[in-house]
């Protein structure tokens, strides 16, 4: 009896035993897994770095290019241009005044959406007496394939609008519709409404369009909807934006777009203009679109995954700003650190999800509703990597460290955006303190400034950091709402009263 009762027990020591080495063998198996993890994402945060004096750097380069663009005619994009800032003029010489009164239509197209506004402007009194807005999406297969496609779909959204018109708008009997058109790519303009295309960015490849008007494409397409319209003004996103906060705040001299895409604009000195050919406008003063998303430096941080991604991109080597800076990209950054860490470290278990291998599935807004999830058990990562990857039943932990990847990657970006500000405020002689405490207002829009207040935040406190308390106390960034629309609408009015004037 003795001996089955030993077996017995020396079964269960062994069996124990062995169970115990398992366990011991998978703690040690998953400690060395969030080693791994640890590791990547101290990496991450160390190559994504962007301490103040490299800041200094890169907007002494920044404002640099600015000088560089605004001296040379190839940067109107003519082939093997050296000059990365476009530095283009855009034949706005007098921003609006406030007095601007009347019916007037924009056409906002910013990127991956479009949007048609109507606004009935009353006067100084007045200011905005009454706005309608609609906001539609461009299907994806229309931002590669023929002008005529894209530009009929335009079209046809801004007839619909056009006849839901209502009896609150007022249009003098016999008087045409006037439209500003925010047409958000790389334009080089040949008067305040014509403009030809130099090149597509934020996704679009419509080959067939660069170095047509894209006034005249869009006229067509009214033309053929049977609208009685008239494009008054074409501006930038940014200069839309900037028209808009010059309308609220007269000390406005600059704007930042922040969203799908990025860009700035600001309010230039004639005789810093060294490539304007003939006279000077009245005003003396000239606005200017930057395209600084087409930005680099050698003091730009960056990191193996934005190297791949610029690499696989419909626009190799260029736009590396905005690949940092901008919606459209971040998100895509964030799943590809995601996926290097599945692949290397096993962070989502020992299987790689496939979803996670899809590119531009992750966006940038479902990063920013991760990173700012305050709930105590990260819920709404865990929905997130649930419903966009697949990915079920993930712990905290796990939760906790895609969170210090969104914010690595948010930080950087909004530190360059700050940087590329100080830039700016730099080309101005801005970024010193004046005796007589000139007060300077950047005007931003974009879904990325307005919606990731971590990202807003950031790039504030550290346009703070970089100017000083004295000077920045002078520096005010204020939102300024649908922007880019209204401006348009705004320069529209504007326009055609200067040009209705000089006919009379």
């Amino acid at each position: 009896m003795r001996k089955p009762a030993a077996l017995v027990a020396s079964t269960v020591v062994f069996a124990a035993a062995a169970v115990a080495a398992v366990m011991a063998r998978q703690r040690l198996r998953e400690a060395r897994r969030w080693a791994r993890a640890a590791a990547m994402l101290r990496d991450l945060q160390e190559r994504c770095a962007a301490p103040a004096e490299r800041l200094r750097q890169v907007a002494d380069a920044m404002a640099a290019e600015m000088r560089a663009g605004l001296a040379s005619n190839d940067s109107e994009g003519e082939s093997g241009s050296t000059v990365l800032l476009k530095m283009l003029v855009t034949y706005v010489d007098s921003l609006p005044s406030g007095g601007e009164k009347g019916l007037f239509y924009a056409l906002d197209l910013g990127g991956t959406n479009f949007r048609v506004l109507r606004i009935q402007f009353g006067g100084k009194e007045q200011r905005i007496v009454k706005q309608e807005s609609k906001g539609v999406s461009i299907p994806q297969h229309l931002m590669s394939r023929g002008s005529n496609e894209l530009f009929d779909f335009i079209a046809a959204a801004l007839a619909k609008f056009v006849a839901s018109e209502g009896e609150d708008f007022h249009l003098p009997e016999g008087m045409q519709r006037q439209l500003g058109f925010t047409f958000s790519f790389p334009v080089n303009q040949n008067s305040v409404a014509s403009g030809t295309l130099i090149k597509w960015t934020k996704g679009f490849a419509i080959d067939e369009m660069v170095g047509k008007d894209v006034v005249a494409e869009l006229n067509k397409a009214i033309e053929r909807q049977g609208i009685d319209m008239k494009i008054t003004a074409l501006v930038n996103d940014t200069v839309g934006t900037l028209a808009a906060g010059r309308y609220v705040d007269n000390d406005t001299v600059a704007a930042v777009i922040l969203g799908t895409g990025t860009n700035a604009a600001y309010i230039e000195h004639m005789n810093s203009i060294p490539k304007w050919c003939g006279p000077p406008p009245e005003s003396d003063d000239m606005v200017i679109n930057m395209e600084w998303g087409n930005f680099r430096s050698s003091h730009l941080p960056l990191t193996e995954f934005d190297v791949a991604l610029d690499a696989e991109s419909l626009n190799p080597g260029e736009q590396i700003y905005e690949k940092l800076i901008s919606g459209m990209y971040m998100g895509e950054i964030v799943r590809r650190v995601l996926l290097k860490m599945a692949q290397d470290a096993s962070l989502f278990a020992d299987n790689v999800p496939p979803k996670l291998e899809i590119p531009y599935i992750l966006r940038t807004y479902h990063v920013l509703m991760m990173h700012q999830d305050t709930s105590p058990d990260l819920r709404t990562v865990g929905i997130n990597l649930k419903e966009i990857f697949g990915i079920e039943n993930t712990c905290c932990k796990t939760r906790k460290l895609v969170v210090d990847v969104c914010e690595a990657v948010a930080t950087r970006g909004a530190r360059l955006a700050a940087a590329g500000i100080h830039g700016i405020l730099k080309k101005l002689g801005r970024d010193i303190a004046n005796p007589d405490k000139q007060k300077t207002v950047i005007a931003v829009d974009g879904g990325v400034y307005k919606y990731y207040t971590f990202f807003a935040q950031c790039m504030e406190s550290t346009l703070r950091d970089l100017l000083g308390e004295e000077v920045a106390s002078s520096v005010v960034i204020k939102l300024a709402e649908d922007g880019s629309g209204t401006g348009a609408a705004l320069l529209a009015a504007s326009y055609s009263q200067r040009f209705g004037a000089m006919d009379d």
